[in-house]
């Protein structure tokens, strides 16, 4: 039998989650933010007053309302707010700058943008600058029409009739440098959901602390896994090691998500101190293995990790490495090297292949190379406004993650190297060719390669090799400030050497050269 117009079924969508929460556990704590605590049946009230005030405003479906706001309830809200009025919800990374993000905000032709307060000097100008209307609502401070619209907002809540509707989009650089919208549809977001809250072990009891951005893959869909079973949120609008460990103590957190980076910070801290036995915390990490060193310092401190990996292009953590029992008894240097996997797919990811140019499967052996491949319901409805792209990046059915890497008899994968204009800094992606153009913008500047080098903090950064115009001068600090002006400071580069690039005979500039003279110079 197939499912047809006489089935009592519902299409997937992750606004289910709040919306049982919002009865199941209406008096529990959902979202401690600061000195304010808001409970799931407040939460849900919040929620629909906000798609009500937005549908007053004339937001319905086709729309995109944006969302530039730290860890805070906000965008908590707008998660689950925009979607119920239809729209899509498009969170911005915080730390990008002003052009970049009008760029974005014009690109997915936003009509509203919710912006923080502390974040308004960049926000409003980006929306001022693009090239339609688009209404602001500012997010606290003495600002504040947020607060106004829903005190005034009569309720709203509609769930999808489709499924493969958009929910979201989030734009990543890619490998072009130029940004492109990735578009997350409510199965996706669902099933992910599902997934986290399944994998990390989350349940009502749990506490969850937002060290990862919310902005980042829709926060790996942790909104909606946290939501899911009644958990605890506790905001987190800036990651500091010092409050992250007063956070953990004053709401005995059990959960987290971090970069390597955060980790590091963590256990090096002077309030670092191993949690108690019955309540150790769940950690999840991607962008980067985990060090044995880190492994083991973690261990310590009673924190438990897990490695994952994913893009943006999968709602996040796609594929997990999964401990089985019997990994328990493995030496310590063993286990740390299964622990650096990237690993199998998650409990909702379908399927992972590692493949060769020709598209076959490279032989599973822990050796053979190939680009790692995947396909299943967390996979993007494509990019917004690029097909192109989107046939590129799934041209026969399964998505090209530009990773290289190989698969395990185990059927475990592990990634080998990563498609090398690509520089993962701090678990953010950073296109070298947008960087190369911000220090080419330089009046000084003839030419600029950047290429990823390696960093104790933050696993890569970039560095850059500059060819000058002839009697042209400028200080590598110079540059550096100048890059920053025009992108994001996260992407410029820490270093600048000044030479003449290498080049293959037919003119080609010798990136691999660069990579090796960037890391034999640490």
């Amino acid at each position: 039998m197939a499912i047809d117009a006489t089935t009592p079924w519902e299409a997937l969508t992750p606004l289910s989650f709040l919306e049982r929460s919002g009865a199941v556990f209406a008096d529990r704590t959902a979202f401690i933010d600061g000195a304010s605590r808001l409970t799931y049946g407040e939460l849900f009230d919040r929620v629909r007053r906000l798609a009500g005030a937005l549908r007053e405003q004339g937001i319905g479906p086709g729309d995109f309302v944006a969302v530039l706001a730290p860890n805070r309830h906000h965008l908590l809200e707008a998660h689950f707010g925009v979607p119920a009025t239809g729209a899509t919800v498009v969170p911005l990374n915080t730390r990008l700058a002003t052009p970049e993000l009008t760029y974005i905000l014009e690109h997915c032709g936003a009509r509203t943008l919710l912006v923080a307060d502390e974040l308004a000097e960049r926000g409003v100008p980006a929306a001022d600058d693009a090239a339609h209307d688009i209404e602001v609502v500012h997010l606290g401070g003495s600002r504040d029409t947020y607060e106004q619209l829903l005190a005034a907002a009569r309720p709203w809540w509609q769930r999808p009739d489709d499924e493969g509707s958009l929910l979201a989009v989030n734009y990543t650089s890619g490998t072009t440098g130029r940004p492109k919208g990735v578009m997350y549809h409510h199965r996706g977001a669902y099933l992910q959901g599902m997934a986290m809250a399944l994998h990390s072990r989350l349940s009502s009891d749990s506490t969850f602390l937002w060290t990862l951005p919310m902005f980042h893959c829709n926060g790996w869909c942790f909104p909606y896994a946290v939501t899911a079973v009644g958990a605890t949120h506790v905001g987190l609008p800036r990651v500091d090691p010092a409050e992250i460990w007063r956070l953990i103590e004053e709401h005995d957190v059990s959960h987290l998500n971090a970069a390597p980076t955060v980790l590091i910070d963590l256990v090096r801290h002077p309030d670092a101190r191993p949690r108690p036995e019955h309540r150790p915390i769940q950690v999840a990490t991607g962008g980067a293995p985990p060090s044995p060193t880190l492994l083991e310092q973690l261990a310590d401190l009673r924190i438990e990790v897990t490695h994952l990996y994913g893009l943006t292009e999968t709602f996040g953590p796609s594929v997990i490495c999964e401990e089985p029992p019997e990994w328990r008894d493995l030496p310590a240097d063993q286990l740390a090297r299964r622990k650096a996997r990237q690993g199998v797919p998650n409990a909702v990811g379908g399927r992972i292949r590692v493949i060769a140019p020709e598209g076959t499967d490279v032989p599973a052996d822990g050796q053979a190379m190939g680009e790692v491949a995947l396909r299943g319901n967390t996979i993007m409805a494509g990019y917004l406004h690029d097909a192109e792209a989107t046939r590129q990046a799934i041209p026969d059915g399964w998505f090209r993650t530009g990773d290289l890497g190989v698969m395990h008899p185990d059927g475990y994968v592990e990634l080998r190297d990563r498609s090398k204009d690509i520089i993962v800094s701090g678990g953010e992606n950073i296109a070298s060719i947008e960087v190369e153009q911000a220090i080419a913008s330089h009046p000084a500047v003839a030419e600029a390669a950047v290429v990823a080098g390696q960093h104790p903090r933050w696993g890569e950064t970039p560095v850059a090799f500059v060819t000058l115009h002839a009697d042209a001068t400028v200080s590598a600090e110079d540059l550096i400030a100048h890059t920053k002006q025009r992108i994001a400071s996260y992407k410029a580069p820490t270093r600048v050497e000044f030479r003449e690039l290498p080049r293959t005979s037919t003119g080609k500039i010798q990136k691999y050269r660069l990579r090796e003279l960037a890391n034999d110079a640490e």
